[in-house]
């Protein structure tokens, strides 16, 4: 396994990288992710997260998509759009 230490790296370049060696077969352990730094002001980076978080299911919320706070799900959720991870249906 490889460990990863996220300190003071952008979130979607590092979320690549580590994407690219998924895709190699590597095993990755990712620490200190509550201090990977995400572009732009902070105040629209918190609106834009803050709209994607009210995204949710009208039917029944607790289906719809669970939006996740902690810092390591958000490199998390990163990864897994740079991935294929659905199923062949």
């Amino acid at each position: 396994a490889v460990v990863i230490d996220c300190r003071g790296h952008l979130l979607g370049r590092l979320a690549s990288v580590i994407a690219k060696e998924l895709l190699n077969g590597q095993t990755i352990v990712c620490v200190r992710t509550e201090e990977i730094n995400i572009s732009g002001s902070l105040f629209r980076n918190k609106i834009k997260y803050a709209e994607f978080r009210r995204k949710r299911t009208n039917t029944n919320p607790k289906k719809g998509p669970i939006h996740f706070r902690a810092p390591s799900r958000i490199l998390w959720r990163t990864i897994r759009g740079m991935l294929e991870h659905k199923s062949a249906r």
